[in-house]
């Protein structure tokens, strides 16, 4: 194989975060590729047109341990797609140069042609937003749904990335439960949006803005709504399966990657100490439940996103130890279905 040849060397910087100017507080980069693929290649939700759905042609770079990617890799599990779209995950430790790669699961995976080259790899994230941008100096994130046909980013946005798993490649899904199942179903569109727009800011994002937080302040504004929120999903889910009723949808599998990380991350490291999710019996019966859902615990690897956490964000763990333990048992009876009944 031969490294991926950049088209600059300008300098990078990939800070996990600048608390200077914003009095303490954690804020998060927009995602700034936001194309969309459709079945005709038309121009979808945002971004331009020309992106069909394709078996083959699209490759999915991720992180195991980003939560934002791990929405994307469950979506891409429940909708079977696996001998469609095509993944690498990246190595545990992310550095000031970004996400880093074995050779092979760095690969670009260029289609056939003229100066093409199949053995062509990238090492470091930031060359892949590079080979599009030359100048491109925002942070490099996972996940990034890659066009090898095209040789661009469609988007790294997780959110569209998993609308567009869950409908524009269903012509190809031989599977017909994982090609009729819809996580977006439009009679329950606005519950699900509602949920997103509760669940994100304080509890997918909460933890990180309780865990970058510089200031009391700063950590206080972000842990206490993140509490409150959790406290009041407790109560949601014990009457309900599931966040929208008897069927998984997209808000469950946007949570779901952050309880299934929760205690053996966040309560440490990132100081969400409060309580535990073991601390709430439906929160945790319910991460059991959809942990337990075929296919869905080999998306989940407690012991690498440990190793990503703790062994990376040097400003948060000075001493980079990675703790042993704690013992959690995702594989223990939860009883929830009578919920559904």
């Amino acid at each position: 194989m031969k490294k991926a040849t950049l088209e600059t060397n300008k300098a990078w910087k990939n800070e996990w975060y600048d608390t200077s100017a914003t009095d303490g507080r954690f804020v998060r980069h927009d995602s700034l590729f936001r194309n969309w693929i459709t079945r005709d290649g038309q121009a979808g939700v945002t971004g331009i047109g020309g992106f069909n759905a394709e078996p083959g042609r699209y490759h999915l770079f991720i992180s195991m341990a980003c939560p934002w990617a791990h929405r994307t890799l469950i979506t891409r599990k429940l909708k079977k797609l696996e001998s469609i779209i095509s993944v690498s995950n990246s190595r545990p430790y992310m550095g000031p140069d970004s996400w880093t790669f074995e050779p092979e699961q760095g690969r670009l995976f260029l289609a056939d042609g003229e100066n093409k080259d199949d053995d062509e790899y990238i090492e470091y994230l930031f060359e892949l937003y590079r080979l599009v941008d030359p100048e491109y100096g925002d942070r490099a994130t996972v996940p990034v749904l890659w066009d090898k046909q095209r040789q661009t980013i469609v988007s790294n946005e997780s959110a569209e990335i998993m609308r567009m798993f869950n409908t524009e490649f269903n012509d190809f899904i031989e599977d017909p439960e994982a090609r009729n199942l819809d996580l977006y179903p439009q009679n329950l569109r606005e519950a699900i949006d509602a949920l997103n727009d509760w669940i994100y800011p304080n509890v997918n994002n909460g933890v990180y803005r309780s865990g970058f937080a510089t200031t009391q302040e700063a950590y206080e504004e972000a842990v206490l709504p993140l509490f409150e929120t959790l406290d009041q999903l407790e109560e949601k889910l014990a009457s309900k399966r599931f966040l929208c009723g008897d069927i998984l949808t997209e808000a469950d599998v946007r949570l779901f990657p952050t309880l299934v990380r929760f205690d053996s991350v966040y309560v440490s490291h990132f100081k969400c100490a409060l309580k535990r999710i073991r601390d709430y019996p439906n929160l945790w019966g319910y991460t059991r439940d959809i942990y337990q859902m075929p296919g869905i615990a080999e998306t989940v690897d407690i012991e690498y996103n440990k190793a990503h956490y703790y062994g990376s964000h040097e400003t948060v763990n000075p001493t980079l130890i990675v703790p042993i333990g704690p013992e959690l048992d995702f594989m223990a009876p939860h009883d929830r279905e009578k919920l559904a009944q």
